[in-house]
């Protein structure tokens, strides 16, 4: 049964859809054997662009809903944690690209199944307004410099 997301959430979520795909694209270029660094640069583009400023709404405005000695927000913090060391790193680059595709999809489906349905729980309506108020949602536009994964 697909999960009923609270409006206010709704922009947060297809973001996430749009961490999945970077999923897809990472497995599909590792299958095609594309040149690791083709990859990260692309996975660097949406880490910087799409991914940090994501985090930073989650961290500011929607896990402080819960409180950050929640266990469920201790964990998403660990996992953003974890997540900006991978994309951050310069070394084992295929290695890393594995681990992200990996844990970005494991941390996703944490967020949408787990985190923010405890939210919808206990989150004023006042309070989802303010999200909704606060994230206004941008267009995704796609970084198709280099779209590996077609090739």
């Amino acid at each position: 049964m697909p999960i009923k997301r609270n409006e206010s959430l709704k922009a947060i979520s297809r973001e996430h859809h749009h961490g999945l795909l970077l999923c897809w694209k990472i497995r599909t270029g590792i299958k095609k054997q594309v040149e690791p660094e083709r990859i990260k640069k692309y996975t660097d583009w949406f880490y910087t662009s799409q991914l940090l400023p994501h985090f930073e709404l989650e961290e500011i405005h929607i896990f402080t809903l819960l409180g950050n000695d929640h266990e469920l927000i201790k964990k998403a913090l660990s996992e953003h944690r974890r997540l900006k060391r991978l994309f951050e790193s310069e070394t084992e680059i295929i290695k890393n690209l594995t681990l992200i595709e990996e844990e970005l999809e494991s941390h996703i489906r944490f967020e949408e199944r787990i985190v923010f349905n405890e939210i919808q729980l206990i989150a004023t309506e006042a309070q989802l307004q303010q999200i909704k108020k606060i994230h206004t949602e941008e267009k995704f536009v796609d970084n198709l410099t280099d779209p590996f994964w077609l090739s």
